[in-house]
């Protein structure tokens, strides 16, 4: 993001990983060759369409149940995951669409390109949404999705993580992140994530404990707030350009 932009401040771009990262070997293959191209966007991109909770169903931000089976719920560790989506002035963000989705509490993805040893849970889908309140806060029910390994090199584990991807008033605006858990030992040996060299960066991607939210007998919760720009800005791995 350009610093010469009045009343936004400009990117950091130093906190954003490598394009091409030796150790990440997709990226060796994969990564853009070329200086990045700004794309304007045009009248219809900004203005619509507009998201709201009339389009969501009763159960959407509740992963445990979403996919299940009547009187049935997924299985694994069961908790609740909220935030807040703020600007970079720390103003909320109302009525932004959020999609969630993650593996299972056994490391695995409902997908059929999904190979791993780790079974399905039949009443588990992996995949929900919500929608921001006026607050700029959400929350959703699902599993502690466990980690798994990936073919990159040998031995390689991603940490237990969830995907985020957040639209602004339309499908153009769109920014995808990833959450993951303190005290994942993972996080510190996983490529992925060591490809991003700053420090601050990779903590702001961590979830916190949050046990003031937590359901005593029921399921602990996590907080996760999301800032869209800014040099605190949230890491979003489809706008390393800036956002």
């Amino acid at each position: 993001m350009s610093s010469s932009i009045k009343g936004v401040s400009p990117r950091q771009y130093d906190a954003q990983p490598a394009m091409d990262y030796p150790d990440y070997r997709s990226t060796i293959l994969r990564h853009p060759k070329h200086k990045l191209v700004a794309v304007p966007q045009t009248l219809g991109d900004v203005t619509g369409p507009a998201f709201g909770d009339m389009a969501l169903g009763q159960y959407d931000s509740d992963l445990i149940v979403n996919y299940a089976a009547s009187g049935q719920s997924a299985i694994g560790e069961r908790i609740v995951v909220n935030g807040q989506v703020l600007d970079e002035a720390a103003r909320p963000v109302p009525h932004a669409l959020i999609e969630v989705w993650q593996a299972n509490a056994g490391g695995r993805y409902r997908h059929k390109n999904d190979s791993y040893l780790a079974p399905l849970d039949p009443n588990f889908g992996g995949c929900g949404r919500c929608v921001t309140d006026a607050e700029g806060r959400y929350q959703f029910r699902t599993i502690k999705p466990g980690p798994y390994p990936w073919p990159n090199g040998g031995n390689d584990w991603r940490p237990a993580h969830i995907h985020f991807s957040i639209f602004g008033s339309g499908f153009a605006q769109r920014l995808i992140t990833q959450m993951y858990f303190e005290g994942d030992p993972h996080i510190a040996i996983c490529p992925i994530v060591q490809s991003i060299n700053d420090a601050r960066a990779v903590d702001q991607l961590t979830a916190r404990l949050d046990m003031s939210n937590s359901i005593p007998m029921d399921l602990r919760a996590y907080r996760f707030d999301l800032v869209l720009r800014g040099p605190s800005s949230t890491l979003f791995e489809n706008k390393l350009e800036g956002n």
